[in-house]
């Protein structure tokens, strides 16, 4: 009998309770012991471990957040504490490990699976950032709860006649900010696939006032700009048009799932059980088109994000 535990960790998304539910219910039935661990691999290293049937999962699929909760623990890094991990896993029979989260998780999944620990990954990331798969657990919840926020953003920017600059998350991916934009439709995307400076912001602006455009919406990915608040406030003097800066911050994390993510969600979770039961470790899962593929965690730290180069014809093409 596989004995196999599911842990969240890294930053929470929308849809990660559907994925634990789909872990536990597809495990019992194909005959495992399931285990949950709370607070990722720090609660994996101080043995917050607990055996699970299916009414623990009961009513969590359109929850938002994680119930398992999540912890950061840079020091997972250390063997030390990836021994003690294997130590807790060892004391319950535990042979597999199902972890949801990003690269950072996954990093922390390879190291137990090199010390024999069967380890499945999950993409739960609402940045949209693991490079091993299309589409993360979450990045579709937190793309329609963007365009909710530019939606009534529009409403004052259109009123007072005024140019909003809406900083969204992403980390260090532009998904986020270029899959809004196309959404919206926003005068201006500044992401890490669709860069502009200052000097083109001040004279994209400047061809849109002179064009009668009476108010206007620019998209910026987070970290791009040191101060989105003084960028901002230059943008205003260069131009003389008034701008304001948003940023949304974690109400992006937060919500109910939507349903493509509940789907997708329930499709990782029981497709890495079965993976397990079949006897594979060390991989990560991933979408591509509509296919759920095996990749493994060697193949998936190299390979390289696709651009959404068809969405950034569309951004010329189409928005102003």
């Amino acid at each position: 009998m596989n004995k196999i535990a599911v842990l969240t960790s890294g930053g929470d998304a929308p849809g990660m309770n559907a994925c634990v539910r789909a872990v536990v219910r597809t495990g019992l039935k194909l005959d495992c012991e399931m285990y949950v661990v709370y607070e990722g691999y720090k609660g994996l290293v101080e043995g917050r471990i607990e055996q699970v049937d299916r009414n623990f999962v009961s009513d969590i699929i359109n929850r938002g957040g994680t119930i398992l909760r999540s912890a950061r623990l840079p020091e997972f890094k250390e063997e030390s504490y990836q021994n003690m991990a294997i130590k807790q896993l060892k004391a319950y029979g535990i042979d597999s490990l199902i972890v949801i989260g990003g690269d950072g998780t996954y990093r922390g999944a390879k190291a137990l699976a090199e010390k024999g620990i069967h380890v499945v990954g999950i993409p739960g990331s609402i940045d949209n950032d693991v490079c091993s798969t299309e589409y993360c657990i979450g990045f579709d919840t937190a793309q329609n709860t963007i365009c909710e926020c530019i939606d009534k953003l529009r409403d004052t920017t259109a009123s007072h006649q005024r140019c909003t600059f809406i900083e969204v998350m992403g980390n260090k991916c532009g998904d986020l900010a270029l899959y809004s934009g196309v959404a919206e439709g926003v005068e201006i995307v500044i992401s890490q696939d669709h860069p502009y400076d200052e000097e083109k912001v001040v004279e994209k602006l400047l061809s849109l006032k002179g064009g009668k455009k009476k108010h206007s919406l620019v998209v910026v990915s987070e970290k791009l700009f040191p101060n989105i608040f003084e960028f901002v406030k230059r943008i205003s003097e260069k131009t003389g048009i008034e701008c304001r800066a948003q940023v949304l911050g974690h109400i992006q994390r937060g919500g109910s799932p939507s349903a493509r993510d509940r789907i997708l969600a329930t499709r990782y979770g029981s497709e890495a059980v079965r993976a397990i039961v079949d006897g594979e470790s060390c991989i990560a899962l991933g979408l591509f088109g509509d296919e759920i593929k095996h990749v493994p965690f060697e193949t998936a730290f190299t390979m390289e994000k696709n651009p959404h180069k068809d969405l950034i014809k569309i951004l010329k093409l189409v928005n102003r």
